[in-house]
């Protein structure tokens, strides 16, 4: 989704990316995937902080005369090749230099990562933790909220997050209890910010995950994968909250009433933005303009 964004709505500023995935490297590294720009190409794929970007985002040992005079010999060298280039990587390395010089020649970016610059009481608010992840998952870090709320602050049109670890096979009511409350903790303090600082209609915010999990406890006391039902919530935006919206069986093993598929989710997503998913296409690597969403998926009439 970032990706998209970042084709059809382009980045907020030169100094600023539109897409950032916050999640550091884990264990299992799917978890900590923001999202692959495929056919959209790198250009819109989504910044990393914690993936040795950040490192990169000041000079060193080098005045800006000295940086403006290698991108003017790097652009020259540019002009040879640009006519050259048939899969569109010279095109994304042109708009990732755009956007680096950008970077090192602003501090928008390096302010908004740099929670040092947020008022304590604040930090105190979400909770503290630490990047270090939780065995092959996510960092138990409750500030990663308020990381994103910073960047989107800053201008960031799409930030992505990785909290902590939820894949219990096994030990599930003693990691529900350590787990839980941090989540809720941290995710009440990001609605409370945006409340606060007049940004609940600009932000909209998603909490899901890939799928649920079996609706009977194993042999361990965990759960199971599970792709019947899953959940999600979503607060700001603008949206119509304060519902629940479809039911499952009392189980909670299959959906029997308004069953919501990932796709609606992503269409209200987009609506939010004001991209319309029955109009906006993006181009695929043969020029041939792709939906974003199937045609019988849009956003949910009972938000929107």
């Amino acid at each position: 989704m970032g990706a998209v964004v970042s084709k059809l709505q382009g980045p907020p500023a030169g100094d600023m990316p539109a897409f950032v995935g916050v999640s550091p490297k884990m264990g299992h590294a799917p978890w900590a995937d923001p999202g692959h720009p495929g056919f959209l190409g790198p250009a819109h794929a989504p910044f990393n902080p914690n993936g040795g970007g950040a490192t990169d985002m000041v000079l060193k040992d080098i005045s800006l005369d000295r940086l403006n005079d290698r991108r003017a010999l790097l652009a020259s060298f540019d002009n040879f090749r640009r006519e050259c280039d048939v899969d569109g990587a010279l095109a994304a390395t042109d708009a990732f230099t755009q956007q680096a010089f950008g970077v090192l020649t602003s501090s928008r970016l390096a302010d908004a990562l740099n929670l040092e610059k947020e008022d304590a009481r604040t930090r105190d608010r979400y909770g503290r933790g630490t990047m270090k992840c939780r065995d092959d998952g996510g960092p138990e870090c409750p500030e990663q909220f308020l990381l994103a709320r910073r960047l989107v602050e800053a201008g960031v049109r799409v930030v992505t997050i990785g909290f902590n670890r939820w894949d219990w096979h096994g030990g599930n009511f003693k990691q529900a209890r350590e787990d839980f409350p941090q989540l809720d903790g941290a995710l009440t303090a990001l609605v409370q910010d945006l409340h606060e600082r007049g940004l609940d209609r600009d932000v909209a915010v998603v909490v899901w995950g890939e799928f649920g999990r079996t609706p009977t406890i194993n042999k361990d006391a965990g759960r199971d994968h599970w792709p019947r039902v899953s959940c999600a919530a979503l607060a700001c935006g603008g949206l119509r909250h304060g519902q629940v919206i479809g039911a499952t069986d009392r189980l909670g093993g299959e959906a029997v009433e308004r069953p919501v598929d990932f796709q609606e989710v992503f269409a209200t997503l987009y609506h939010h933005l004001g991209i319309d998913t029955r109009t906006a296409t993006v181009n695929d690597l043969s020029g041939r303009p792709r939906y974003l969403v199937d045609e019988q998926f849009k956003a949910m009439g009972e938000l929107v």
